[in-house]
């Protein structure tokens, strides 16, 4: 018996959106409800700069794509209209759909899945409020340097300060 054309699409949509949860560290669920379509324009440009897969599907389908993982926890939240932004680094990605919600006053965020572990709205927005990538190594860097910089200050005063009685040693035997 061959498939009909809608169950095939099915498939691969299902099949789709399953390999996007693989390969995304955060997928942030959000109700798209309110958008207008420029709006709806300016997020994708955001998320497609950021390197952010950003996609309205099905709730059932989605379901099944999270299922097929053993990611059961977002099935509660896959109720109304679901646009799913799919990301390797869940900070940019929940940086860019938090200023969005607050910049338009439209749109919610739902929940997000961050590598297995499901997270609520609020947790999402805490994720926002965190320092990049970039920033978060520049601080770790940082917190090594400092105590070499703080060595090498104590070292460069003991040395002065050997430098300074040596010299006065050498003004006493010659004088």
């Amino acid at each position: 018996m061959e498939k009909k054309p809608q169950t095939i699409a099915k498939e691969q949509e299902v099949a789709a959106l399953q390999q996007l949860f693989a390969e995304s560290q955060a997928a942030i669920l959000t109700d798209y409800r309110g958008i207008t379509v420029a709006q709806d324009v300016k997020l994708r440009a955001q998320m497609r700069a950021a390197g952010i897969e950003y996609r309205v599907a099905k709730n059932t389908l989605l379901k099944i794509a999270s299922n097929n993982l053993d990611e059961h926890g977002l099935d509660s939240y896959l109720e109304g209209p679901t646009a799913v932004a799919f990301a390797k680094d869940p900070v940019v990605a929940a940086k860019i759909v938090s200023d969005f919600i607050k910049e338009n006053k439209v749109t919610s965020i739902k929940a997000a899945l961050l590598t297995g572990t499901v997270i609520d709205a609020a947790g999402v927005d805490a994720l926002a409020k965190l320092p990049s990538r970039e920033v978060l190594l520049a601080q770790v860097a940082g917190s090594f340097a400092a105590p070499l910089s703080a060595f090498a200050s104590v070292s460069s005063g003991l040395l002065r300060q050997l430098v300074t009685v040596v010299d006065k040693v050498r003004e006493q035997k010659s004088a």
